[in-house]
Order: structure tokens, then sequence, then C-alpha cells
């Protein structure tokens, strides 16, 4: 992916997307495959192994998350979802089900590319080893177990970075309540939300310039939470 261009699928069975999503992706440098159907995006898959797959859930053979489970149980290419299903326990199962991520139509292209990015540079990260996670003025190294604002060293409890490296390993994508409480706490605290609830107010207060307005750590609604990467980093809701 450092020699050529990233190479993204896109399912979708609208022509009218697929040409829009087309000229968005290879205007950013991207090559560009498409499918019409599940079983089609599969079989393009099996054979071409994209860099990044974009999955409509609304295909006439099959629901894009029977795709999605299907291509889980061989692949770990970043995919991410598009839907007009706006619903938090939709997007939890999603997610939940090895996406990436999830963007609700209508979206803007730019927001979307962005998404795409930081998937991408997730995966790299994941197989080169790469240490070193920024978000904005915030660095975190995964190898040293150290995390610097604006350059000063930060002092966590162990609680605190736990849930901090979680969220940098995933970092640009959306990570769940349900598997932050288990990974911090364990399997047995996966509906304690009022824990994460406090946590992330003190890891905000630590790694924010303005706690109040967090752009670093921010809010899914109803879904979980998301370390925005250097390029994406813009206020959110608490």
């Amino acid at each position: 992916m450092n020699e050529h261009p990233p190479v993204v699928l896109l399912v979708d069975d609208e022509a009218q997307i697929r040409r829009f999503l087309r000229a968005g992706f290879e205007l950013d440098g991207f090559t560009v495959q498409d499918a019409e159907t599940g079983a089609a995006a599969l079989n393009v898959v099996m054979q071409n192994r994209p860099d990044l797959i974009i999955l409509d859930l609304g295909l006439p053979d099959m629901d894009g998350g029977d795709v999605l489970e299907r291509l889980r149980t061989w692949s770990s290419i970043p995919t991410i979802v598009l839907s007009v299903r706006s619903n938090e326990a939709e997007k939890v199962r999603l997610i939940q089900g090895g996406a990436d991520d999830y963007v609700v139509k209508p979206f803007g292209m730019a927001e979307l590319l962005a998404r795409a990015h930081a998937a991408l540079r997730r995966q790299m990260r994941a197989t080169s080893g790469e240490p070193m996670v920024k978000a904005g003025p915030l660095t975190i190294d995964l190898a040293a177990r150290i995390v610097t604002l604006h350059g000063r060293r930060i002092m966590m409890t162990p609680k605190e970075y736990k849930l901090l490296q979680i969220l940098a390993q995933h970092a640009g994508n959306v990570v769940t309540h349900q598997y932050l409480l288990k990974e911090v706490w364990g399997s047995q605290h996966t509906s304690d939300t009022h824990y994460l609830r406090i946590f992330v107010r003190k890891l905000r207060q630590k790694i924010e310039d303005d706690a109040t307005r967090p752009r670093i750590l921010q809010t899914e609604l109803g879904i979980g939470y998301r370390l925005a990467l250097q390029d994406s980093v813009k206020p959110t809701v608490q």
C-alpha cells in the first residue's frame, strides 16, 4: 500500500451511489472496484483482496450484515458499512460483528474519506507493529506506555491507561461500550456503563485542552467512544 494506490471495493446496488463514491475515491487517489450484490462482492474480495471495503446494507441478494459475517470468517479487510438505518442497536450489532465503522446515509464524501483513511491507518499499524498513535496534540507510545500532551508527559492510573490504550489501538474507529467494559473491567461488567462515564471524564480532564468541549476522545451516542486521529480532531458532544 506504500508503493501502490490503495484499492477500495464499493458494494452498492444503486449505480448513482457507486458513481458518486467512485468519483470521490478516485479523486482521493484510490483504485476503485465495485460490486452490485453481496455474492459478487465476496467473489471480488476472494479474487482481488482489496485494501478497504465500503459496504451498503440494502443489497438485492442478501443483507450487508450477512456479507460482513461471511467475510469475517476468513478476512480482516477494513470494512465501513453504509446504511439508511440509523438506530443505535443496529450500529452496535454491526460493529460487534466486525465492521470497522458505520456511516449513515445521507453522508458527506469528506466524512467517508476521513473514516476510510482512519480504517486503513489502523490496519497498517496492526500489520506493521507501529507503536505511535497521534490524536491532535496527544501522542500515545504503546511500546513504552508513555502518553504526552503538547510534548509533556501525562501520568495515568493503570485503568485509565488501559482504556486509552484500547481506544488508541482502534484509533479513528468507534469502540463499543461493551467491548471497552469487557477489556478493561472484565466480562462480568459489560453492562456497567457508569464505569466508563466516570473514567472517560477523568481521561478527558487529562488529555483534552478543554474537557468540557472534547476534541480527542469523542462520543458516539448510544454506541461507544472514538479516539480521533491527528487529521480529524474536532469538537463533539459529551
